[in-house]
């Protein structure tokens, strides 16, 4: 057996003893939901503010990407971290051992580092998906249709979001979908009228 497939076959173990997988699809779905309403935040911003410049857009959402990444990856490092050795901790003293150095141990400090590494990158990755268009803006003659083509492609990730649930849940993928995109809608009328009003 090579070196990736015996790391494979040790990761799908540590994620039978850790419930890994399960954590980290619920992390990523959830994540990713937040990264793209929040880039529909910062989109409907830039437009309702008349920014027509695509570097300006592009950095706003990309440093608004960055700080949901570096959020995520922290917050769920520090939380599941924590949790994670108080369960270990309370497992050690029922059984009079260490655990450390054990599967259990390491399947704890492996589901620590997947969990944070999917809090993290979830909403970055979803959140540059979406921005995709204005670094392209250059091919476009007017930059209103890279904002139209960012919030159709958040719709988009949202659609595929609410079926990836769908088809966990075991429910109709197109309705689970067109929730999501209800979301997204509604953040999108929301951020226009208050832009509107101001």
């Amino acid at each position: 057996m090579g070196f990736f497939a015996r790391k494979l076959q040790e990761l799908r173990e540590y994620s039978d003893i850790a419930n890994i997988g399960e954590i980290a699809r619920r992390y990523f779905a959830m994540n990713a939901f937040d990264g793209v309403l929040t880039i529909i935040g910062v989109l409907m911003g830039n437009y309702v503010a008349h920014v027509h410049d695509a570097k300006v857009v592009i950095v706003t959402g990309f440093s608004t990407c960055m700080a949901m990444g570096i959020s995520g990856l922290w917050g769920a490092y520090l939380t599941e971290s924590a949790e994670r050795k108080r369960d270990l901790n309370d497992l050690e003293n029922h059984t009079l051992t260490d655990l450390s150095q054990t599967k259990i141990g390491r399947a704890s400090r492996v589901a620590v580092v997947v969990v944070a590494l999917v809090d993290g990158l979830a909403p970055f990755l979803a959140a540059l998906v979406v921005l995709l268009p204005f670094f392209f803006s250059s091919l476009l003659d007017d930059i209103v249709l890279s904002y139209y083509a960012s919030l159709g492609m958040a719709l988009v990730v949202l659609f595929a979001l609410g079926a990836f649930l769908g088809k966990v849940s075991k429910q109709n993928l197109i309705i689970s979908g067109l929730k999501m995109i209800g979301a997204g809608l509604v953040s999108i009328l929301l951020s226009y009228f208050l832009g509107a009003e101001s």
